[in-house]
C-alpha cells in the first residue's frame, strides 16, 4: 500500500516579492538576518535550494490526482498561499505542510471537509512524511503532545469532533458501513502509501487488538480492493502492497509479543501448494498477543517439511490453513504424525468442508473462533 516520498525541508520563508518596499521617513526597515535576497522568476521558483512545486509534483508527493489538489483549493482554500490569477499554481513549504495535514486526517477516516478544517486549525509542521528517529519536533507551548486524529476524534488543543456521515470511504473502494480507520486504510492503500498502511494497522492493533483490527478494518478493505480489481481488471499492485504491509504489521506484533507460557507450541502452516497465508499470520499474531507460543511456517514448506516440523516440534496443536478447496485434502492430515505426538488437529480457511474431515479434526470457521479454541486447548 511506492511510499509517498516527502522531502525533509528547511523552515524558510519563500516570498515571491521581487522588490523591497520603500522605507517610511523616520522609520527603520527591519531586515531578517537570513534574508535570501531577491527571489523568484517568471516560473515562481524561489532562489534558494527549495523551489516551489507544481501541482503535478505535489500530487505525486501526496499520492493524489492533480485534479484533487485543484478541488481542495477551490472548495476548501487549501491552495498556494500567494497564487496570482492567470499564473501557474506553485506550492511552497507551508502550503505542502497544510496539504500533508489534510492527507493525515483523510487517512484517519475524516471526510474531505473535516480534514480541511483540521488542516487549517492545527499548526502545520514542515513538509515531512518520514522524520528521522533522532529528530523530534517540539510541539507548540501549551499543546501537550500535539493534536492527533484517531478514530474520528481530533484530540489536543481545540478539540474537533468528527461527525459520521454517508462517506463510503476509500476513494474508489466500496466500504459502505466501514469505520473511519477502515476508510483511512483504504485511502492509504490506493495511494500506495505503505508507511501509512503499516502505521494505521499497528495503531489499531495496539488499541483494539489483532482480531478486532482484522474483522473491522483489514478484512473489509482487503475485500473491497479485491472486488475493485475484479470490476476494473486493474489494481493488482494495490492488493499486493496491502497484503505485504499487513503481513509486516502483523509480524511486528509477533516479534514484540511477551514470552509464551505454553510448554508445547502450536504449529501453524498452510497446506502444501496454498499460497494465501495472511489470515494465518493474523492468527499467529493474535496467539502471540495471548502468550501462546507457536511455530509459524510459510507457504513454501513442502509436504515432507511439514511432517518434519510436526515431528520435531512435538506440538500441543496443529492448525493447517487452506483458502483454496483443491489444496484442502484430508490426505495431508494422514502425512503428518499428529496421533503420535498426541496433538490436537485443527483446520482453518475457506477451502475446507466440514463433511470431508475426519472425526478428530476440528474446523475453525473464523479468526475469533480460532484464537479462542487454540488458546483454550494449549493453555487450558
Amino acid at each position: 500500500m511506492p511510499d509517498g516520498l516527502l522531502s525533509t525541508g528547511q523552515n524558510r520563508n519563500m516570498s515571491r516579492v521581487t522588490t523591497r518596499p520603500e522605507p517610511v521617513q523616520g522609520q527603520d526597515t527591519p531586515i531578517p538576518s537570513d534574508d535570501p535576497g531577491l527571489v523568484g522568476g517568471p516560473d515562481g521558483a524561489a532562489s534558494d535550494d527549495q523551489p516551489r512545486l507544481s501541482v503535478a509534483a505535489v500530487a505525486r508527493r501526496l499520492g493524489v490526482a492533480p485534479a484533487t489538489l485543484r478541488t481542495w483549493d477551490r472548495r476548501y482554500g487549501l491552495g498556494p498561499s500567494d497564487h496570482t490569477s492567470g499564473r501557474h499554481r506553485r506550492y511552497g513549504p507551508d502550503d505542502i505542510a497544510r496539504l500533508e495535514q489534510m492527507q493525515r486526517a483523510l487517512l484517519r477516516g475524516a471526510s474531505p471537509m473535516e480534514a480541511a478544517r483540521y488542516a487549517r486549525t492545527v499548526a502545520a509542521p514542515l513538509p515531512q512524511r518520514y522524520p528521522d528517529a533522532t529528530e523530534q519536533q517540539t510541539p507548540p507551548e501549551g499543546s501537550g503532545d500535539g493534536p492527533m486524529m484517531l478514530s474520528g476524534v481530533l484530540g489536543g488543543a481545540g478539540d474537533i469532533k468528527l461527525v459520521s456521515g454517508s462517506n463510503t470511504g476509500g476513494r474508489g473502494l466500496k466500504l459502505t458501513g466501514a469505520g473511519p480507520r477502515a476508510r483511512g486504510l483504504g485511502r492509504a492503500a490506493l495511494a500506495l502509501d505503505s508507511w501509512s498502511v503499516q502505521r494505521l494497522l499497528i495503531e489499531s492493533m495496539d488499541s483494539d487488538g489483532v482480531v478486532e483490527t482484522w474483522q473491522g478494518m483489514l478484512q473489509p478493505v482487503l475485500r473491497a480492493v479485491s472486488e475493485r480489481r475484479q470490476r476494473s481488471g486493474s489494481g493488482i499492485e494495490v492488493l499486493q502492497l496491502l497484503v505485504d504491509c499487513a503481513s509486516t504489521a502483523l509480524r511486528s506484533v509477533i516479534a514484540t509479543a511477551p514470552a509464551p507460557i505454553n510448554p508445547r507450541p502450536v504449529v501453524l502452516a498452510p497446506v502444501p501448494g496454498e499460497v494465501q497465508e495472511l489470515e494465518l499470520v493474523a492468527l499467529a499474531a493474535a496467539l502471540a498477543a495471548n502468550r501462546v507460543g507457536h511455530r509459524l511456517f510459510g507457504a513454501a514448506l513442502p509436504r515432507e517439511g511439514l511432517a518434519a516440523a510436526v515431528r520435531r516440534s512435538a506440538p500441543a496443536a496443529v492448525v493447517l490453513w487452506a483458502d483454496q478447496s483443491h489444496y484442502a485434502s484430508s490426505r495431508v492430515l494422514d502425512d503428518i504424525p499428529i496421533t503420535r505426538q498426541r496433538a490436537r488437529a485443527f483446520v482453518a480457511g475457506a477451502g475446507w468442508a466440514q463433511q470431508a474431515l475426519p472425526a478428530h479434526v476440528e474446523l475453525l470457521d473464523s479468526l475469533e473462533t480460532a484464537v479462542a479454541r487454540v488458546s483454550e486447548t494449549v493453555l487450558g
